[in-house]
């Protein structure tokens, strides 16, 4: 079933309950009014001549509707990324899917201090524009039987493409990645397989929409299942989003390390007695952030592995089955294998090398890049490019990106293994990133990025010696007070390793 025909299953069943608390908008929608808004949106949404129409909305009701109006139509949301420069990746993806409609809000583009692009449209105009003669129509329908709403609404193939979603661009240039109804359904039919999730839920949508983790795990997901969403559009208003997980007893929420970091900074204890999933994904976990949470809030962070072309999940830990550490077992339908770096031969329990899936959830492919899909996906196994390992209990552990791997001297070091170390020679509220800087003679340098000045490089070089061999040691250790972040929450690496090659240039 398609996603948009999921979501009328859902409202039919749940009418006057409240499907979205929409926190900046200071209003609260009905599973019915969502519906009806909807089919307003479509309807208008058939005039926009281009299939793909951009959509630059923070998260919040209206972002959703914007998205079950497109797909209503028959259209495909391109989902653009306002955080990491509005202006490039708006002309970016215009260009990318050849579209002009760019779906957005006045508010947005005030605080982005942004003019508009040539091809934006306002949802403020358009919802001031309907008329009593579009409003009764769709009340009308929305009343009628659910078999006769779903004919009333664009239907296809569960493999057409729901969503265009840009890559993180946290390595190199963003990929358009097409992620099909099929896709997206998998996860939310397999993730309520091992992760209990029902209508009585209270789900916190704070990550953004333009992010896989944010569009599935905060729209769909809540939005297909009949529960209440708590929308706030900035997820680095850590006091804000603290407030609301204690206010409206939020049960079920999901983040990334870092913003789960200012949570725990931020929180009083007692403010997450609600909850009992907490989702972390999309970076790694942290010991002092799962720890943290489990002394001061007493609950368990629960780490996932995704990618944007898995739409996320590939394997979750479960309140029944958590393994600290892992990423969790594979979900239901999805096969993992890991492969040797250089022969791709399979490797036992155990032993780390690349990591690859096949399931409903591998994406479609790049739009307009059969090279780069073709490299990626061999026979439905995706390369996503990860190392990894599997234990001899099914657990999935994550090693970090390949290219998060660098050669010095001639060995492989994994710097997301030299971060793990430095996380236990520093204060439980100090952030660190290890980067590889280029050296001409052996590869590369290792360097770290620290957070604060307080602390003896001596006596961390000594304490990371115990742990490490000499090679995978950082040479030198940056403060870099505020570690740059994407929009999704990612640490951005590529600029942290300009920062840290700019300060070894520098001396500093």
């Amino acid at each position: 079933m398609q996603l948009h025909h999921r979501f009328i299953q859902t409202a039919k069943k749940f009418p006057k309950k409240i499907a979205v608390h929409d926190i900046a908008a200071e209003r609260e929608l009905t599973y019915e009014r969502m519906l009806i808004v909807s089919l307003i949106l479509s309807k208008r949404f058939k005039k926009i001549k281009t299939q793909y129409v951009g959509v630059m909305v923070p998260t919040s009701a209206g972002c959703m509707l914007t998205n079950l109006g497109l797909l209503m139509a028959g259209k495909i949301p391109v989902m653009i990324n306002y955080a990491t420069g509005a202006l490039e990746n708006s002309l970016y993806a215009q260009d990318k899917c050849s579209f002009k409609t760019i779906l957005t809000s006045k508010k947005l583009l005030d605080k982005l201090d942004l003019k508009p692009v040539e091809g934006m449209e306002f949802l403020e105009d358009i919802v001031a524009s309907v008329s009593l003669t579009e409003k009764i129509p769709a009340l009308v329908k929305a009343k009628m039987p659910e078999n006769m709403v779903h004919k009333m609404v664009h239907s296809g193939d569960d493999d057409e493409t729901a969503v265009i979603l840009f890559t993180s661009g946290s390595e190199k240039e963003p990929k358009s990645v097409q992620l099909t109804h099929k896709n997206i359904g998998h996860n939310l039919d397999s993730i309520p397989k091992v992760v209990d999730v029902d209508h009585k839920d209270v789900f916190l949508a704070s990550l953004p929409l333009f992010h896989v983790f944010g569009l599935t795990a905060n729209f769909w997901m809540p939005l297909t299942t009949g529960t209440s969403i708590v929308t706030y559009p900035n997820p680095l208003e850590f006091k804000v989003v603290c407030s609301l997980v204690r206010d409206y007893k939020v049960t079920i929420m999901t983040g990334t390390p870092s913003f789960y970091h200012g949570y725990l900074k931020k929180s009083q204890p007692g403010d997450f007695t609600s909850v009992r999933v907490a989702l972390s994904g999309a970076d790694t976990l942290a010991p002092q952030i799962y720890d943290g949470f489990q002394e001061k809030q007493g609950i368990t962070l629960l780490d996932a592995y995704g990618a944007t072309e898995t739409s996320p999940a590939i394997s979750i830990n479960t309140p029944s089955q958590n393994k600290k550490g892992s990423v969790g077992k594979p979900l239901p339908g999805v096969e993992v294998r890991i492969l040797n770096v250089d022969t791709d031969d399979e490797l036992p329990p155990g032993e780390t090398g690349k990591i690859l899936v096949k399931g409903d959830m591998v994406m479609k492919g790049y739009l307009g890049d059969l090279e780069e899909t073709t490299m990626r996906i061999h026979n439905g196994w995706y390369d996503t490019g990860d190392m990894g390992l599997l234990d001899e209990d099914g657990f999935l552990w994550h090693k970090g990106r390949l290219k998060r791997f660098v050669k010095v001297g001639g060995e492989m070091v994994s710097l997301v293994r030299v971060e793990e170390v430095l996380y236990k020679y520093v204060a439980d509220e100090v952030l660190c990133c290890v980067v590889g800087i280029p050296n001409p003679t052996k590869g590369s340098d290792i360097v770290a990025a620290i957070t604060t000045d307080d602390f003896s490089k001596r006596k961390l070089i000594k304490q990371m010696s115990k742990d490490l061999p000499a090679i995978a040691v950082p040479k030198e250790f940056y403060v870099i007070k505020d570690i740059p972040v994407m929009g999704s929450g990612k640490v951005n690496f590529r600029e942290v390793e300009r920062i840290c090659r700019k300060m070894s240039i520098e001396g500093k």
